[in-house]
């Protein structure tokens, strides 16, 4: 059988796991970047992911998400 919505989700939250313990080899100045990452990885862990068979796949296309909706954010004029 194909991976199920909760093993994709729990892959996301493994690899999230991951590049936190990651961010401490980087420089001081990037490890604020790398919480971020992580934490846009698992933003939309609950929702939609049962499309993804792979892990990775799904943090990553959650990431763009948010780098674009930020980017939107970025545009708007006060």
């Amino acid at each position: 059988m194909g991976r199920s919505f909760e093993s994709v989700r729990m892959g996301v939250k493994e690899l999230s796991g991951r590049w936190l313990r990651a961010r401490r080899a980087l420089p001081k100045e990037d490890q604020a970047y790398a919480e971020n990452l992580a934490e846009m990885a698992k933003r939309h862990a609950s929702e939609g992911f049962y499309t993804f068979d792979d892990p990775l796949e799904a943090a990553v296309f959650s990431v763009l998400i948010e780098i674009l909706k930020k980017l939107d954010a970025d545009d708007v004029d006060p």
